[in-house]
């Protein structure tokens, strides 16, 4: 092994913390590539903006009116969430209610971006982020939009995975199996980043976060250099 390029399945800074923050915009390949990384250094994995999803999800099912600052924080407070922390399994669920895959419907993806600026509901939901992330003794790789300025900005490794619009919907479309309009993915990554934009900035890099763009990268190879980002940060290779 060198430490230029972990792997195949490597322990970082075995007993030590280490949290790997990564954010980035809609489609830029966040959970994939933070989900490999977690994967070859065995750190646990935390997808934020699935919680959000599930507030999102929770809001509509109990009729929770989007626009109400007030309801949609305090719903935030009572949801019962479980989402998992392993690479192995994807797994989110409300009060015991599987949602896994029906946080990824449209009408969840048009909707989430009222949820995620309501400052309020995201106090609570960075609460329980840090709670995780304490829950794992800090090794974790945790992935979303406001993760190295606000959740962690003490992380030990700090990352911002940014792409081009075109490769950002394109593999948008991908992701969703070409089941979308053009329309429907402007709406899903460029709208609804212009509206996330107004409570976090996510498109520019804060002082001390290495931004990867992987416009050019295929999957393996935006993998690989995270990794090297990764290995220089933490031992100045």
């Amino acid at each position: 092994m060198t430490r230029e390029f972990f792997g195949p399945e490597t322990v970082a800074r075995p007993g030590k913390p280490l949290v790997i923050a990564i954010d980035g915009p809609s489609g830029s390949g966040k959970s994939s590539v933070s989900k490999e990384v977690a994967r070859r250094l065995k750190l646990a994995y935390l997808d934020t903006g699935a919680m959000y999803r599930a507030l999102t999800w929770f809001c509509l099912k109990t009729g929770v009116d989007l626009q109400d600052g007030a309801a949609v924080e305090q719903a935030s407070k009572i949801m019962p969430l479980e989402i998992s922390t392993t690479t192995a399994t994807e797994y989110v669920a409300v009060d015991g209610t599987d949602i896994t895959d029906e946080i990824r419907d449209p009408l969840i993806s048009s909707s989430v971006s009222a949820v995620a600026t309501t400052l309020g509901a995201r106090t609570e939901l960075i609460r329980r982020q840090r709670e995780l992330i304490d829950q794992h003794h800090r090794r974790m790789v945790v992935e979303g939009r406001d993760i190295t300025t606000v959740v962690v900005p003490n992380a030990e490794v700090r990352m911002l995975l940014t792409a081009s619009e075109e490769a950002r919907l394109r593999r948008r479309g991908i992701q969703l199996g070409g089941t979308q309009t053009k329309e429907q993915l402007n709406a899903q990554v460029i709208q609804r980043d212009a509206k996330d934009s107004t409570v976090v900035n996510f498109t520019q890099a804060a002082d001390g976060v290495v931004t990867l763009d992987s416009s050019d990268l295929n999957f393996e190879e935006t993998v690989e250099t995270a990794l090297a980002i990764v290995s220089k940060v933490i031992y100045g290779d």
